[in-house]
């Protein structure tokens, strides 16, 4: 193979010089995209694979692209770092043998927030971001289709792990009678509207609160802890990839303990690398927004693939959401 490795990722979900110091060690000359969500990583790859090697898909996606075709199989004997993976974070439901992926990172879904604007609220419930006018102007949501109606359905009482039809329609009409209240509909900025002001509360991912909070101690993050949500993204390689061994050896290279470390201590995000996690700071290790407590995260679901069908009918009306 040429000395090449295409990387496919979320923004800020790197160490600042992990590609660099991969290229040192290796020789290969690492490139990265960037994604916005896992809708675009799947229209993407849906289309023909354009010459990516890794790619980052969250838990619930990995099925889906399996199911349609888009994810090699991984060779586990080219991945000799895996063993440095707390097993808490392998065999997950979603990919049971890891066949198509290996854990990255993994967080929460809740709120980011501004400490001095909010004051005199609790923000223990998604109530506040998706039925109420309280932050009328001043409200950012993400733009992810799935993790919307899966935040709505499990405000609603509905299983969000098993939507139905119904389910699904009572979500629409919550979002649809909100929408009218939330500033921006973010792609995977919602940290960066709210560290420049624009806006005072957002639904995002926890890691991306916990980089912000660093340059701003008036934010902060919350959990609700009957409406949040768990994930974890994992690293895949998608079908062609044109440079697999390489894919393999970057791969490995990402678990390695001490390049793991760094990659977590500076994005900010939870580690399934147990072997890295004993290397990061105390300061890292103590952070509750990125650890919550057990009986918390235990109260947080996982979100689930259920067939290509709900996913349709979810993006559909996400569709008409945003056309309200």
């Amino acid at each position: 193979e040429e000395k090449k490795v295409n990387f496919y990722n979320w923004d800020t979900y790197i160490g600042e010089t992990t590609l660099a110091d991969f290229g040192k060690a290796t020789g290969i000359d690492a490139k990265m995209d960037l994604f916005a969500d896992n809708s675009e990583l799947f229209a993407k790859l849906r289309g023909g694979n354009p010459g990516y090697d890794v790619i980052v898909p969250t838990n619930d996606f990995v099925p889906r692209m399996a199911e349609a075709g888009l994810l090699e199989k991984l060779n586990h004997a080219m991945i000799p770092n895996m063993k440095n993976l707390d097993k808490a974070w392998t065999n997950l439901p979603f990919d049971s043998k890891n066949v198509y992926s290996v854990p990255y990172m993994w967080g929460t879904m809740g709120m980011g927030y501004r400490k001095s604007k909010t004051k005199g609220v609790r923000l223990n419930t998604m109530k506040y971001v998706l039925d109420s006018d309280k932050f009328a102007g001043k409200l950012a949501w993400i733009s992810e289709a799935g993790t919307m109606f899966d935040l709505a359905m499990k405000y609603l009482g509905y299983d969000p792990v098993n939507p139905t039809l119904e389910s699904i329609e009572a979500a629409e009409e919550l979002l649809t009678k909100q929408k009218k209240y939330v500033k921006v509909i973010a792609e995977d900025n919602g940290q960066d509207l709210l560290l420049s002001g624009e806006v005072d509360v957002c639904i995002e991912w926890s890691g991306d609160i916990s980089q912000v909070s660093m340059e701003d101690p008036d934010i902060a993050y919350a959990i609700a802890p009957n409406g949040s949500y768990r994930w974890c993204d994992n690293l895949s390689i998608p079908k062609g990839a044109p440079h697999p061994q390489n894919a393999h050896a970057f791969i490995n290279y990402l678990l390695d303990a001490d390049v793991g470390k760094e990659i977590a201590e500076y994005i900010g995000y939870g580690t399934p690398n147990i072997a890295a996690f004993r290397k990061t700071s105390r300061e890292y290790k103590s952070d509750k927004s990125r650890f919550p407590a057990k009986s918390v995260l235990n109260k947080l679901y996982f979100p689930e693939y259920n067939g290509e069908e709900i996913s349709r009918k979810v993006e559909q009306a996400w569709t008409r959401v945003l056309a309200s």
